[in-house]
């Protein structure tokens, strides 16, 4: 058998869009195949069609070389393909196997048999090096352990073929490299697995071969060993991508946000901030690197007036803000990229326009009088469209939720930007974004330090964090560990910092 899968001249449309656009992959037994693209290139579209999620108007799929019909998810179970979704699909009060067993339970008579299935997981979990306690909750473990659920979940239906969608957005360094192990285990099983991804690191590190697609069309298939990243990023977007950020060097301003001895409260009504004391200055970028949940969220929500304040005073350009509306906030020229888009950052069922305007539509010219303009509203959102390279079939009167997640993530971006902040607060800025569109907003946000603005970075990725920032201040516990120059400091120091190990002390 040469090809486990394989997807001949699929066609889909949507309406306005022609999403996959006679597209072949062939994925060989025991390959990681990579299927790379920018956003809305129509990667997800094409691996949905293999999951039955979507059927496709053209093309033939055929599974160890039998022609198929995949009409639903369960038939692809059935064929042995199961999915990871890039949003997980996990019940969150639900204990790890009871997400695990859903929609197949075992019973011994009327009762679920909650403890055979438990013992299964464990099995596997062992089997595959995923260290998943079958009996935690789902909302009391990390996004990482989440994912290895998902996964878990494809093994117990006994999946061959494994689709991962954008395994690594939400990981931290050490959970991907993690996830990499699992994949060469499940490889070393005679799993193979298709990597949706626009990450050429990853791809570089783990793929076997790589299909290329831009806006819907196929590119090519490439051998990864022999395929330089510059090739694979040209192929993606049609064009050279520059990997740096190019920085000028400047000398920061006066102190633009000030926040002295802050300690605050986390959804467990613990202390998640105790005591930290930030400044970021006009012309800076300030990067806060940490693993996730060490207090980053709580820091954030305080500034933005989204928590309660326990102890502590936060300044923005010396006016004490510690107590204000969030309106007030946004009037005194604070921007905030959110880091969960679909959360905090737009109303999905609005239209795009909508959400363009959605912290300034009170304001002349969009309203007048109490009712809305909506020529103005609609003439700004094409602008910023255009600015911030919105794609959306429909135009700016397409809903937020039919736009691809890197779309999506430039609607904020742009949204945020256009209101010439003084302070702007960016919390993983392109997560679930392509390199082009990457390049793009690591731009526009050394364009606002550039123009004197403070920049309050907040990622997971370190490479973001070491490539912009101008100081990195790291965080641990709730507690800020140290504050260095970004250019004195290596990636190591700070991955041990971040651990919570301070500079000069030995792990």
């Amino acid at each position: 058998m040469k090809y486990v899968v394989e997807m001949l001249n699929i066609r889909k449309e949507f309406p306005g869009v022609v999403a996959n656009d006679d597209i072949s992959l062939q994925l060989k037994p025991g390959e990681i195949h990579a299927l790379l693209g920018e956003n809305g290139a129509g990667k997800s579209t094409l691996m949905s069609i293999l999951f039955g999620l979507y059927t496709p108007d053209r093309g033939t799929i055929r599974v160890r070389g039998q022609k198929v019909n995949i009409t639903n998810p369960n038939v692809a179970n059935s064929l042995g393909i199961g999915m990871v979704h890039q949003h997980f699909k996990l019940v969150h009060n639900f204990t790890v196997t009871e997400n695990i067993i859903l929609g197949m339970e075992t019973k011994k008579g009327l009762v679920l048999d909650i403890k055979s299935a438990a013992e299964r997981v464990k099995v596997l979990s062992e089997r595959y090096g995923l260290n998943v306690d079958p009996y935690a909750k789902v909302e009391d473990i990390s996004v990482g352990m989440q994912q290895r659920v998902e996964i878990m979940k494809m093994l117990y239906r006994d999946a061959e073929v494994l689709i991962f969608d954008e395994p690594t957005s939400v990981l931290t360094p050490q959970e991907v490299q993690e996830l990499m192990g699992i994949m060469r285990n499940l490889i070393a099983e005679g799993k193979s697995i298709i990597l949706i991804t626009h990450k050429l690191k990853e791809i570089n590190a783990i793929a076997d071969r790589c299909t290329v697609i831009r806006r819907g069309k196929l590119i090519g298939t490439v051998d990864v060993a022999s395929t330089s990243e510059e090739k694979l990023a040209e192929m993606m977007v049609g064009r050279q991508v520059s990997f740096t950020v190019q920085k000028t060097e400047r000398q920061p301003g006066e102190v633009v946000l000030d926040i002295k001895d802050l300690s605050v409260l986390s959804s467990r009504k613990v202390l998640g901030l105790k005591n930290v004391s930030l400044q970021v200055r006009a012309g800076e970028i300030l990067g806060i690197a940490g693993v996730d949940g060490n207090g980053q969220s709580e820091l954030v929500e305080a500034i933005t007036g989204m928590r309660k304040v326990e102890a502590g005073k936060i300044f923005l350009k010396g006016t004490d803000i510690t107590n204000m509306p969030v309106r007030e906030r946004i009037k005194a020229k604070m921007a905030y990229i959110p880091e969960d888009r679909h959360k905090h950052g737009l109303i999905l069922d609005y239209s795009i326009e909508n959400n363009l305007v959605l912290k300034v539509y009170y304001n002349e010219p969009f309203s007048k009088n109490g009712l809305l303009n909506g020529a103005a509203i609609r003439e700004h959102a094409k602008r910023v469209m255009e600015q911030f390279d919105v794609r959306s079939g429909q135009g700016p009167a397409a809903s937020a939720r039919s736009l691809s997640g890197g779309n999506q993530q430039k609607t904020i971006v742009g949204r945020e930007i256009d209101h010439d902040p003084d302070l702007l607060i960016a919390v993983q800025p392109t997560r679930g974004l392509d390199v082009g569109a990457i390049e793009y907003i690591h731009r526009r946000i050394v364009e606002q330090r550039d123009s004197g603005k403070a920049v309050l970075l907040v990622s997971l990725e370190l490479d973001e964090i070491l490539n912009l920032s101008d100081r990195i201040a790291v965080i641990n516990g709730g507690e800020i560990i140290d504050i260095v120059d970004a250019d004195k400091v290596s990636e190591n120091e700070v991955g041990l910092m971040m651990a919570g190990v301070k500079r000069g002390e030995t792990a």
